[in-house]
């Protein structure tokens, strides 16, 4: 099975703040939206929690070491393995943080789905770089900063090279 990872990065790394996005970016979540509904979402414990409820039309995965957590509408596992092995939704399953599982699946993927904030913004969570020498650009949508959005962004896809 394949596993994407998908996520919005500033352009110093920077995914999260307190369990939160930094920035306000409707295109972004309308993308997250349509690429994820009706695939199973992978997620660490902390992303489950800034969430508000289990999102619809998704297998909701939530990893974490506490083996008594439990989750209302997801399932609850011990490893990125695990949530792989759980997911019953069609490929590809979608890797959607944090920074912790980020790095404990970006093994496992081979597409990359990232939006790219043209602006740095202060965080204690991080997206791992992709290493250009695994990953190649297939797509970039690039969008200038308009009405009260001061910084650019782009869509971009990246493919893991063959190994």
């Amino acid at each position: 099975m394949t596993l994407a990872l998908i996520a919005a990065v500033a352009a110093n790394g920077v995914i999260g703040r307190d369990g939160r996005l930094p920035w306000h970016l409707p295109e972004d979540l309308r993308r997250f939206r349509e690429l994820t509904t009706g695939h199973a979402i992978i997620m660490g414990r902390r992303t489950w929690e800034s969430l508000p409820r289990a999102l619809p039309g998704r297998q909701n995965i939530v990893v974490t070491r506490n083996a008594s957590f439990r989750a209302d509408g997801a399932d609850v596992v011990a490893s990125i393995e695990d949530a792989l092995r759980a997911v019953v939704y069609p490929s590809p399953p979608f890797c959607i943080g944090g920074g912790e599982l980020y790095r404990a699946a970006l093994p496992y993927a081979q597409t990359a789905f990232v939006t790219e904030i043209a602006r740095a913004f202060d965080g204690d969570a991080t997206f791992p770089a992709l290493d250009p020498a695994q990953w190649v650009e297939t797509a970039r949508e690039a969008h200038p900063p308009a009405g009260d959005r001061d910084f650019a962004y782009a869509f971009v896809t990246c493919e893991r090279r063959d190994r």
